[in-house]
């Protein structure tokens, strides 16, 4: 049955709890973004140019802190970061609504680079709770939810702009994110299994990043900045639809659609017995995403058009995440989930002022293609680089010489998942 491999998956003691700590976490992490801009662009009255400029400043320092973090983690535990970084957010949460402009800006760099790790703790957690054969299953549930907080904290942001103001509504985030923090210093998850825990420590805790910092994981990170960049160019592609046919209203409904598709693909893809590489599924959701342009006429059908595109992006995402973890030893696991989500955050901010120009130039139609076409050219490039991988990830270090780095089972030839 399709929901025997979630049942098997949250009988796993740890795995229903950091699931839904992680869950409640992401809400105000995902709500910052849109705070920050209305908070500027409204509140202020400085309009979107400036509201970008903060929101660009904090990206910045998120894409630069994320593989810090990660590589903080892996080698001082997780409570020490934790710590860290909760004091940090609330320091700028309680104060950001005060500050001007300039020291917004500033402010916000630093927030990001000190921003609370929780997409990648939740998913090198996991990693550590969930064996490897039901990790592609763990993975795909953790891509929904995501989704499900993407559908929920911008807007509650967005409402609380507008209800509450600027003051409440940050302080209110600050007051989520630091809660969110303590949660998960409170249940202090494994970042290994016992057994990754006994070889680490054997290794002397030693993983070189030169033994899995390869073309190949490059290819990966290209991959995965390349299904952001698709699914930012729809967004933007899909809302300019919309408005250029004065049917904003139904703006809300039309994405909240597309995110089912996706919560949709995102079951069964975890319910399979096998899973399909990432190249696969992030060429899939770019080739399906060339034609949607062609229904622009009514909303309806341009929401129906995206239909089998929808149905491949949590599981593209989450296959990801998956060869991540299979293709890295524990002992760098942090650091590298760092890395992947630094690669979501190069391909979202990348792909909203190309495909801006598309829409300003060409139009929204052109949009969708250029998107479809960019995830489909990213694979073509990193296809050569992924099968050119050794026989095994990364071949078991001699007794003498486990001081150079961890080993790991992952055969090449095996799909993630």
């Amino acid at each position: 049955m399709a929901l025997d491999p979630y049942r098997r998956l949250l009988k796993i003691p740890g795995v229903p709890t950091l699931l839904l700590v992680g869950l409640l976490a992401r809400v105000p992490a995902t709500a910052t973004g849109m705070a920050l801009t209305l908070h500027v662009a409204e509140a202020l009255g400085l309009g979107y140019a400036k509201a970008g400029l903060v929101t660009m400043a904090s990206t910045i320092g998120m894409a630069i802190g994320s593989p810090l973090s990660g590589r903080l983690v892996d080698k001082h535990g997780l409570r020490p970061i934790l710590s860290a970084t909760t004091a940090a957010q609330a320091a700028f949460w309680a104060c950001a609504w005060a500050l001007p402009f300039p020291a917004l800006v500033v402010a916000a760099a630093v927030a990001g680079l000190l921003a609370l790790p929780v997409f990648s703790v939740t998913r090198q957690c996991l990693a550590a709770l969930v064996p490897e054969p039901q990790r592609r299953t763990g993975f795909t549930l953790d891509s929904m939810l995501v989704e499900l907080s993407y559908m929920t904290g911008p807007a509650l942001a967005v409402a609380g702009m507008t209800t509450l103001g600027g003051g409440v509504t940050l302080t209110a985030i600050g007051v989520g994110i630091t809660a969110a923090g303590l949660g998960l210093i409170v249940l202090n998850p494994p970042t290994r299994s016992a057994v990754e825990q006994e070889e680490h420590e054997g290794q002397e805790g030693k993983a070189p990043r030169r033994l899995w910092f390869t073309p190949a994981f490059l290819a990966l990170l290209g991959v995965t900045a390349a299904a952001t960049f698709v699914l930012t160019a729809s967004e933007l592609a899909l809302v300019a639809t919309m408005t250029n046919a004065h049917q904003t209203a139904w703006v809300g409904l039309a994405v909240g659609i597309w995110c089912v598709y996706s919560l949709v693909g995102g079951f069964v893809y975890g319910g399979l017995s096998h899973g399909f590489s990432p190249l696969a599924l992030v060429a899939a959701m770019g080739v399906l995403t060339v034609p949607v342009g062609l229904a622009s006429g009514d909303w309806r059908w341009l929401v129906l058009a995206l239909l089998p595109a929808g149905l491949v992006c949590a599981p593209s995402l989450s296959s990801t995440v998956d060869a991540v973890s299979g293709r890295v030893p524990s002992g760098a696991r942090g650091e590298a989930m760092g890395f992947h989500g630094t690669a979501l955050l190069i391909g979202g901010a990348t792909s909203a002022p190309i495909a801006g120009a598309v829409i300003d130039g060409a139009g929204p139609a052109w949009a969708f293609l250029v998107a479809g076409l960019v995830g489909v050219a990213m694979v073509v490039v990193a296809l050569p680089f992924w099968r050119r991988r050794p026989p095994r990830a990364l071949p078991p270090a001699p007794v003498e010489e486990a001081e150079t780095g961890a080993t790991t089972s992952a055969p090449v030839t095996t799909l993630p998942g």
